[in-house]
């Protein structure tokens, strides 16, 4: 087994660290979301702090991790004989991105049920995180389905797997941790809110800091062993404080005054439901126990805030989570004074006092600085050589125009039936929705017909020597349920940012329609792109991506102005889904040319983009073309080049999903991977 790199090894990230701790006092906080770019010691934190939990006592035999203090009544491997007990240590269960239902939850051996009525259970992977950790690296990427099931079980404290009748229920309480790069997409909010707590982690800025992480890392490599013994006393005393910190947990006193001081703040940020004070409540709790005090402080409440509030801020997708801490410390201001000036400032939690070490986000055996802070804000204006100029400079262009405020747009769908990832646009063949049909298995049986299985086998019973009332079934007889549900697609946008589409109010209102269609986007789990075209060329502004967010922030800081070479737009767009076929065959695409249709620049551009056009229509790909000509006088430019990809063309005003165009408008064509 390998040496994981020391927890107090970790150098910065003191937020993340707390974070981790505070659930392993108290794991009814409710885990821990881990947000920030890559290599920023995510995995790593989160891999170490397994080596700091206390051991388990675990009862003798059992698959389940029962506790032989409280075995749970309802264990499938039970009812558990007092006595037999074995003490290992806390596991730490990592659920890969590609796992399926069957493996995170179990599964039940079907063929013997029918045939048996016995419960053959095989336990997944929540059995095996019962008491310990689960983690989920890139849990952005995890389909959602799995993320509701994982965070059903870590909210009941138990996996339910009801099967054909047959039904199956073990405890499943474990601290849930899930790190996440946001440039590869964003959570749905109703996710993010059932984290406990949310940390953005960045590398740090500073040299001397960034010198003692690369010292220490190759420290670890050479001999993982001897390092983790140089910091095996740092280690041991943490794993005392965590045991110490359990135990006091119990004896916390979370006051009026607190309590108060936590719905006020809660109501200040306009946090939806009850959740985020439950969370707050909890975190401050297990902060003054971590810092060994029996009073929750008001620097525990405002530190809670800030772990807890940030993720559930958040309003759509294209908003950055964060805090504002000024805010924060204004809120707690005025409640303080409210409770003085009223009188009843006795219950109110004391404030925090001078000196070191008496916070409960204090991190005393630890050294190293904390990282910046992560900020995000306005990019500079860049022209097509990626040097910053001035608005306006050179060429012709013009100014970035803003985006004008998002609308619910209509359903843009690909024709057929796909085989892709999980989503909510297009028909496809899925692992959940209706069911539709029965087939024969191909590999592991996961989702039983009964009806077509009881059919199979019924002819066979006489010959098969049936004489009980059990039915004989054989592998032969069982049929695998075929399902409709929704796939996501690659919706791959081409937008025209020529001269042509420079007018501010005309640029500006295509920025709120390709806005809103991201939106739109990211609310039915596509990947997206984006390639612009203006000047003399096109390029790919965004390779696709899962991160929706990423590609509004390419769309706002997006330059228009110079001649439109549509023809090139067209070629780069072909080219990139030739390359995304490679990496993801199921993947059904959508192109969305947003455009007046207009072509100028170099020989002959109209009919060279009639050739570029007519590249989608011979491969079957699904298009639509946002129609933005304007003006009395209009010549119907786009509506041909609709004709020529084998699409659709909408206007501006047709896109709105309130428009008395109609309410669904499928894309037209046909997809060369449709059914």
């Amino acid at each position: 087994m390998s040496t994981p790199f020391p927890f107090t090894a970790v150098v910065g990230q003191d937020d993340l660290r707390l974070a981790l701790l505070l659930n392993a006092v108290s794991p009814a906080v409710g885990g821990v979301l881990v947000r920030g770019e890559k290599g920023t010691a995510k995995s790593t934190a989160v891999r170490a702090l397994s080596a700091l939990l206390p051991a388990v006592d675990v009862v003798s035999g059992c698959r389940f991790s029962c506790d032989p203090d409280a075995p749970d009544p309802a264990c499938p491997d039970g009812p558990h004989e007092p006595g037999a007990f074995e003490s290992r240590p806390a596991r730490m269960v990592e659920l890969p991105v590609g796992a399926s239902e069957d493996r995170l939850v179990g599964a039940l051996d079907i063929e013997r049920a029918l045939a048996e009525g016995v419960k053959a259970f095989e336990p997944g992977l929540l059995a095996d995180a019962h008491r310990g950790i689960l983690y989920v690296d890139e849990v952005n990427l995890l389909h959602d389905h799995l993320v509701d099931l994982l965070l059903d079980a870590a909210a009941m404290g138990a996996s339910y797997v009801e099967r054909e009748g047959v039904s199956v229920r073990h405890a499943a309480r474990f601290l849930l941790v899930g790190t996440m790069n946001p440039e590869e997409g964003e959570l749905r909010p109703q996710l993010l809110d059932r984290f406990g707590l949310t940390v953005e982690v960045a590398a740090s800025r500073e040299p001397d800091q960034r010198v003692e992480v690369v010292r220490r890392r190759l420290a670890y490599d050479d001999d993982p062993a001897g390092f983790a013994a140089r910091w095996a006393d740092e280690e041991a005393a943490v794993r005392q404080r965590i045991v110490a910190a359990r135990e006091l947990l119990p004896q916390v006193r979370l006051g009026d005054g607190a309590l108060r001081q936590i719905a006020a703040t809660c109501a200040a940020f306009e946090v939806d439901g009850m959740r985020a004070d439950i969370v707050m409540a909890r975190t401050a709790t297990a902060l003054a126990a971590w810092a060994g005090r029996t009073e929750v402080l008001a620097e525990d409440v405002r530190q809670a805030a800030l772990l807890a509030l940030p993720h559930r801020r958040r309003r759509n997708p294209f908003d950055a989570p964060g805090l504002d801490e000024d805010k924060l410390d204004e809120t707690l201001e005025q409640f303080r004074r409210r409770r003085r000036d009223r009188g009843d400032g006795d219950d109110e939690p004391d404030p925090v006092p001078d000196g070191p070490g008496v916070g409960g986000g204090r991190l005393e055996p630890y050294d190293g600085g904390s990282p910046g802070a992560v900020t995000r804000g306005a990019r500079p204006e860049a022209g097509e050589d990626g040097e910053q100029r001035p608005s306006g400079a050179g060429g012709g262009e013009q100014a970035p125009a803003r985006a004008a405020e998002p609308f619910r747009t209509k359903v843009l769908s690909v024709p057929g039936i796909g085989e892709g990832a999980a989503g909510r646009r297009s028909r496809a063949r899925t692992e959940h929705g209706r069911t539709t049909g029965a087939r024969r298995p191909r590999g592991a049986l996961t989702k039983l017909h009964l009806a077509a299985t009881v059919q199979a086998a019924a002819p066979h019973q006489r010959a098969r020597g049936r004489s009980g009332p059990g039915l004989v079934v054989r592998r032969d007889d069982l049929r695998q349920a075929t399902r409709e549900g929704r796939e996501g697609n690659l919706v791959l946008f081409v937008v025209d940012a020529s001269g042509s589409m420079a007018a501010r109010q005309r640029m500006s209102a295509v920025k709120g329609a390709v806005l809103s269609l991201l939106l739109d986007a990211y609310q039915r789990r596509d990947k997206v792109g984006l390639v612009t075209f203006r000047g003399r060329d096109a390029q790919v502004a965004l390779p696709p991506t899962s991160s929706v967010d990423a590609a509004a922030v390419r769309l706002e800081s997006l330059p228009t102005g110079g001649r439109t070479p549509l023809a090139a737009g067209l070629l780069r767009a072909h080219e990139v889904l030739r390359v995304e076929r490679l990496r993801d065959p199921a993947r059904r695409a959508l192109v969305v040319v947003v455009t007046d249709g207009r072509a100028t620049g170099g020989p002959e551009p109209v009919a060279l983009a009639g050739r570029a056009a007519r590249l989608f229509a011979a491969e079957g790909v699904a298009s639509v073309v946002v129609d933005c000509e304007s003006g009395p006088v209009r010549l119907g430019l786009a509506g041909q080049l609709a004709g020529e990809l084998g699409g659709t063309a909408v206007t501006l005003d047709e896109l709105r999903a309130d428009s008395i165009a109609g309410l669904v408008r499928d894309v037209q064509g046909t997809s060369r991977r449709a059914a």
